[in-house]
C-alpha cells in the first residue's frame, strides 16, 4: 500500500472509494469534502452528470449537465434538503457536457476556464432597465441572507444587518452585485452596512444608469450637522493646530493605568508613583509600562483576589452550560462575576486601574441595549450606568486626565462621560454611526476617532471642540492607531485605504490602497504598522508607507493584530478558524485551530502565577475562550461561554474580562493547577 491521497473504507475485505484528500476544503469555518456535494447533486433525478470546483479558493461552483430544463432555484431547494448550509454551492452553472482529461477524469482546469469566461460574459450582459435591477437585487438579497424561497418582496426599508446579515455576508452581497452590473460600485459596501435596500438600489443606479431619473425616491436619511459652528467650515478642509496643545482641564489629574484590547497597556500621569521605564513609541503613553515589566512592578500588583469577592452577593450563579471544556490543560477558568447589560455585548472592555487605590479598578463597557456601564473589576458591582441614544459597539477610551471616558454610538454621537459618575460632559456630533473606538494622544490630550460618515476627527474634549476633520475616502469602521515616533496617526477604511495622518494638522502623510475592505484595526510597533484585510492577508508596512511583507490565510481577517511585549511576534485571528503567530519578518511561528471563526483581537499577557511565561487569550465566535502558550501555541485551557463572542478579551492579573452576545459581560479567574 502507498499514500495515494484517496479516502476509502474497507468492508468485508473490499475497498470502497470515498473521495480525494485534495477535495477537502475549509468553507464558512467548517471542513467540507466537495465530492460529497457532487454525489448528492448526482442523486437528483433532474441531473445527468455534474462536477464541483472550489474556484480560486473563494467560490463553490456546481457545474451540471441536465436531463431536462431546470429552474436553478428548484435545484438549490433540493440540495438544501440533503446538505448542511456550509455545503450549498455559491453558483450553479449549466453546461452541455463535462470536459475530460486523456485519462477519462473530469478536467478541473477546463471547468475553471469555462467559469472564468462565463462570469466575464455575464458581466457584459446589459440590464434591461431599472426594474430588472430592482428584481435581481431582491433576489441577491434573499440569496445571501438564506431566505431565497420567500415569495414576498423585500420591504423597501429593510436593513441588511437587521435582516440577518453580517460583515462577511455584506462582502458576498457586494461581490454579487458588482458581478451583476459588470463594474465596481464605489462606496457600495458602506451603503450595504448602513442603509436600506432601497437606498442600496438607488446608490447602484447612480453608477449603472447615471443619466436617468431614479424610479424611486432616494429617501436618504437626513445627514446630521456638526453641532458647533467653530468645529469646521463645510468645505471639509482641516483646521490646523497652531501648536502642540497643553492639557486644559480644571479637574484634578489622576494617575492610572489603562488596559484595552490587543494588549494595549499604558500608564498616564504616574511618574511620581513609578520608576520611568524604557520608552516605547508603539504605545499611547510617554511613561509606558510595558507588558514585560508589569509583573515586576510590585507597587502595581496587589495580592490576587482569586476565588474571592468584596461583595459575594454580586457573584451570579453560573448556568450549567457555562462549563470549562478541559483536556490536559494546565489552567482552569472560574466565573468571578457576570453583569447583565440588557442586550448583546460586542464592545470590548476598557479596564482602568488607579495608581493610588488599585482595589477600585473599573471596567467600562457598552452594549446593544444603549447602556454604557462602569463595573467594579473585583466585585462585579455596577458603579454607574448611562443610557445613550442608540446601541454601542465602540469600545471606551480614557482621557489623559483620567476624569472622562469617551465612546462612540450608532446615533452618530461621540459621548464624553465623567468616569466617576457617568454624567454627560460633552457630546460631539458626526454625520453617521460611530463604531470606531477612540485613541488618545498622550502628548496633546487630543482624542482621535472615525465615523461611518467617512471622516476622521481630532477632538479637544477640554475645549469641547473639533480641532480637525479629514475625509478618508471610505467608511471608518475600525479604530485608529497612534505612533509616537514617528508621530503618525493611522486610519483604515472599508474602501480599502490605509492612511497615515499628521496628528497635529490632520494632513495626509501617505496612503496605501489594499484593494479590499479593512475591518481590522491597524497596529503599530517600533518599526512597522500591521493590518488584516478581508482578502485573507495580514499586511505589514514601514512607517513611511512601504509594504514589507504580507502573510496569507485562507479566509478574511477581521481580527486586529496584537504584538508581544518584545514586539518580536504578532498574533491575530482569521475567519479560517485559526489563531496565528507570525514573526516580525512575516514568517509563521505557529497556528492554532479553533472551533469557529476568530473575529476578536487576541491579548498577550504574563502568567500571573509564573511571571516568566507568556500566554495569549483569544476568543472564537462560537463563544469559546482559548488560553495558549504564546511561544508555542500550545493549548493551556479552553472555556465555553453560553453565547457568541465578538468582543475582545482583556486580562489583568489573573482576571479575564470579555463581553458576550448572551447580554452579559464576564470576569473570569484564571486558576493554575494548585488553585483548582
Amino acid at each position: 500500500m502507498r499514500a495515494t491521497g484517496d479516502f476509502v473504507t474497507v468492508k468485508d475485505g473490499e475497498i470502497f472509494f470515498l473521495g480525494r484528500k485534495d477535495s477537502q476544503i475549509k468553507r464558512h469555518g467548517k471542513r467540507l469534502n466537495v465530492e460529497l456535494v457532487q454525489q448528492i447533486a448526482e442523486g437528483l433525478p433532474e441531473v445527468e452528470s455534474c462536477a464541483v470546483t472550489w474556484y480560486n479558493q473563494e467560490k463553490l461552483i456546481l457545474f451540471m449537465v441536465s436531463k431536462k430544463d431546470l429552474v436553478k432555484d428548484c435545484i438549490f431547494k433540493e440540495l438544501q434538503k440533503y446538505l448542511p448550509s456550509h455545503a450549498i454551492p455559491d453558483e450553479l452553472v449549466l453546461i452541455d457536457s463535462l470536459p475530460l482529461t486523456s485519462h477519462g477524469k473530469i478536467d478541473v482546469s477546463e471547468l475553471n476556464k469555462f467559469y472564468f469566461n462565463y462570469i466575464n460574459l455575464k458581466s457584459e450582459w446589459k440590464l434591461n432597465g431599472k426594474d430588472e435591477l430592482w428584481e435581481k437585487l431582491q433576489h441577491l438579497w434573499k440569496s445571501v441572507l438564506n431566505f431565497s424561497e420567500d415569495p414576498l418582496k423585500v420591504p423597501n426599508e429593510s436593513l441588511f444587518l437587521n435582516s440577518g446579515g453580517d460583515s462577511l455576508k455584506s462582502i458576498r452581497l457586494l461581490s454579487e452585485i458588482e458581478n451583476l452590473v459588470g463594474t465596481s460600485v464605489p462606496g457600495l459596501l458602506e451603503i450595504i452596512l448602513s442603509s436600506s435596500v432601497l437606498e442600496i438600489y438607488n446608490h447602484i443606479l447612480q453608477t449603472v444608469f447615471p443619466d436617468e431619473d431614479l424610479t424611486f425616491s432616494k429617501n436618504y436619511a437626513t445627514k446630521r450637522k456638526l453641532n458647533d459652528v467653530n468645529q469646521e467650515e463645510n468645505n471639509g478642509k482641516s483646521l490646523r493646530q497652531e501648536s502642540v496643545m497643553s492639557l486644559n482641564c480644571d479637574s484634578e489629574i489622576n494617575a492610572f493605568m489603562a488596559l484595552s484590547r490587543g494588549s494595549q497597556i499604558f500608564s498616564l500621569n504616574t511618574t511620581r508613583f513609578l520608576t520611568t521605564l524604557e520608552h516605547c513609541p508603539s504605545a499611547y503613553s510617554s511613561d509606558l509600562i510595558s507588558q514585560t515589566n508589569i509583573q515586576n512592578m510590585k507597587s502595581l500588583n496587589p495580592p490576587a483576589l482569586i476565588g474571592t469577592s468584596k461583595d459575594p452577593s454580586c457573584i451570579a450563579d453560573v448556568p450549567e452550560e457555562e462549563t470549562p471544556v478541559m483536556g490536559a490543560e494546565k489552567m482552569e477558568f472560574r466565573v468571578r462575576w457576570r453583569s447583565d447589560t440588557g442586550k448583546c455585548v460586542d464592545a470590548s472592555p476598557l479596564v482602568v486601574i488607579p495608581a493610588v487605590d488599585k482595589s477600585s479598578a473599573t471596567v467600562y463597557i457598552g452594549s446593544h441595549s444603549h447602556r454604557m456601564m462602569a463595573v467594579d473589576l473585583y466585585s462585579g458591582k455596577v458603579k454607574w450606568e448611562q443610557t445613550l441614544g442608540d446601541r454601542i459597539e465602540s469600545s471606551a477610551c480614557v482621557s489623559k486626565c483620567g476624569n472622562f471616558v469617551v465612546v462612540g454610538c450608532y446615533n452618530g454621537l461621540v459621548y464624553v462621560l465623567k468616569s466617576n459618575s457617568g454624567e454627560q460632559y460633552w457630546m460631539f456630533t458626526t454625520e453617521d454611526a460611530v463604531k470606531s473606538s477612540a485613541t488618545m494622544d498622550p502628548t496633546t490630550g487630543l482624542l482621535y476617532i472615525g465615523s461611518h460618515d467617512q471622516h476622521a476627527y481630532a477632538l479637544d474634549i477640554y475645549k469641547k471642540k473639533c480641532v480637525w476633520k479629514l475625509k478618508c475616502g471610505g467608511t471608518v469602521f475600525s479604530s485608529p492607531c497612534l505612533s509616537l515616533i514617528p508621530h503618525h496617526l493611522y486610519f483604515a477604511t472599508l474602501g480599502g485605504l490605509l492612511l497615515a495622518i499628521n496628528p497635529a494638522t490632520g494632513n495626509r502623510v501617505w496612503e496605501y490602497s489594499c484593494g479590499k475592505p479593512l475591518f481590522s484595526s491597524p497596529r503599530c510597533c517600533l518599526q512597522y504598522i500591521c493590518i488584516g484585510c478581508v482578502d485573507g492577508n495580514l499586511l505589514c508596512f514601514t512607517h513611511f508607507g512601504e509594504q514589507v511583507w504580507k502573510f496569507s490565510t485562507n479566509e478574511p481577517i477581521f481580527s486586529s493584530p496584537c504584538t508581544s511585549a518584545s514586539e518580536q511576534e504578532i498574533f491575530f485571528g482569521s475567519h479560517d478558524c485559526f489563531i496565528y503567530c507570525c514573526s516580525m519578518k512575516g514568517h509563521l511561528q505557529w497556528k492554532f485551530e479553533t472551533t469557529s471563526r476568530v473575529y476578536s483581537t487576541p491579548f498577550a499577557f504574563h502568567n500571573h502565577n509564573r511571571s516568566n511565561e507568556m500566554l495569549l487569550a483569544a476568543a472564537s465566535t462560537d463563544g469559546k475562550l482559548w488560553i495558549l502558550e504564546s511561544k508555542s501555541g500550545q493549548l493551556q485551557s479552553v472555556y465555553q461561554l453560553p453565547g457568541e463572542v465578538f468582543s475582545s478579551p482583556v486580562v489583568w492579573e489573573s482576571m479575564l474580562i470579555i463581553g458576550c452576545r448572551n447580554n452579559y459581560v464576564y470576569c473570569l479567574d484564571l486558576l493554575s493547577g494548585k488553585q483548582k
